[in-house]
Order: structure tokens, then C-alpha cells, then sequence
């Protein structure tokens, strides 16, 4: 039995199917219709007046393209991680507490636990507007690196042993409220460190070169040393 003779029509399809889904659009060439139909020895005037429907596909394959990129780009995740290693404790974390456009409960509680107050092993809910501080802070310094805690979160008796030994511990400290934290980060100066905080203009900024920390806080704006 004779093998069929090729449909000159079927197989100038398929030509242009392969031409317009091989590299071509991949690579971004220019190469014209015209020319790839020159190439294939046919008559460019007639066969162009019969472009539409390749035309037509590459359009859909464009399209098509495009929708499985959005999806791709819809299933990153936008996150922002904070990495700690807390002094009195030696704990470390790194945790993502914000993702895709909300806070992480789950690494909002893992915050709340590592800035306990070690010495009576209490943890409140931290005000998360604290992280976003120290995001920003971060951003400002174009770093990714640990931030080193010195006080977080201060039951009312650590508060008041602490007044007892220093005159520079506030009675209504906002560490008794979750709502401020002493740090200092690593790779940068303590000084820059500060001046990046006290530029956001987001909250209390104090400043204790002689302990090498900051403190940095979710209240009104304001600034001391």
C-alpha cells in the first residue's frame, strides 16, 4: 500500500506550528513570516494572505504564557524575616513573621515566646508594629543579619528590681506592655543603627552607647540618650 501524499495545506501548518513554538519566541528572534515562508519555498504572497490563523495562535500562546507566569508569580511568597539571638537565654530564631500581606501567627507566637521575660518566665502578645520597626530599620541598612536582644518583654517585678538598680528603667516602661524592645544589631554600629531609627520617626528611639544597644519602642516620637 502507497504512503499518502502530503496535504500541501496540513503541512504548511504544520511548519508554521513548529517555526512559532520552537525557539523563536523564546529567543525573541525577529525573523518575519515572509521570510520563514521564503525559506520553505512557497509563494509568500499567497501564503500570507492566509497568515491569520498563525497569527491568531501565537496570540493564544502568548496569552496563555502570560497566565501561567501571573500564576507562578501568585504562588511566591512575599515574606519578611527577622532573624535573633537573645542574650540571656542564648536562643536563636529566624522567623518569617509576616507573609503574603498578613502577619504569621504562628511567628508572631514564636516572637512572643523568645522576648519572654526570662527571669519569671512570662510572655504577653508583643505589639507586632515592633517588627515592622525593625524590618525598616533594616531595610535602611541594607542588612539581613541577627539582631541581638537585650530586654524585651518585662513582667511588673523585673521591671521594678530593674528601677531599683538603674535610674534610666520608666516606671510605665512600654516593655510592660509587649510594645518595646532593647537591641543591637550585628554587622552594624550601634550609632547607625540608632540614626536609622530615629529617621523612620515611628516611635521612642533610646540610645545607651555605654551598654553598646538601643531601645526602640511602638509609642509616641521621641528620642533621649
Amino acid at each position: 500500500m502507497s504512503e499518502p501524499k502530503n496535504n500541501k495545506k496540513t503541512d504548511l501548518n504544520r511548519r508554521r506550528f513548529l517555526y512559532f513554538t520552537g525557539g523563536m519566541i523564546a529567543s525573541g528572534a525577529s525573523l518575519t513570516l515572509s521570510s520563514q515562508l521564503a525559506a520553505a519555498g512557497k509563494n509568500t504572497n499567497t501564503e500570507l494572505a492566509n497568515a491569520e490563523p498563525v497569527t491568531g495562535f501565537i496570540k493564544r500562546r502568548i496569552e496563555t504564557l502570560d497566565n501561567v507566569a501571573n500564576r507562578t508569580a501568585a504562588t511566591v511568597k512575599h515574606e519578611r524575616v527577622l532573624k535573633f539571638f537573645n542574650t540571656h537565654t542564648h536562643e536563636e530564631l529566624s522567623v518569617a513573621y509576616w507573609s503574603d500581606g498578613k502577619y504569621s501567627k504562628d511567628g508572631l507566637a514564636k516572637l512572643d515566646l523568645l522576648l519572654r521575660d526570662h527571669r519569671a518566665n512570662e510572655a504577653v502578645i508583643m505589639d507586632p508594629k515592633l517588627f515592622d520597626q525593625l524590618w525598616a530599620v533594616q531595610q535602611r541598612l541594607q542588612s539581613t543579619d541577627t539582631f541581638e536582644i537585650i530586654s524585651g518583654y518585662r513582667s511588673p517585678a523585673t521591671n521594678a528590681m530593674l528601677r531599683k538598680r538603674s535610674s534610666g528603667v520608666a516606671s510605665r516602661s512600654y516593655h510592660l506592655q509587649g510594645r518595646a524592645i532593647d537591641i543591637r544589631l550585628r554587622g552594624s554600629k550601634t550609632s547607625d543603627l540608632r540614626q536609622a531609627a530615629l529617621e523612620m520617626k515611628a516611635g521612642g528611639v533610646g540610645y545607651y552607647p555605654g551598654s553598646d544597644f538601643i531601645h526602640i519602642d511602638t509609642g509616641p516620637v521621641r528620642s533621649w540618650s
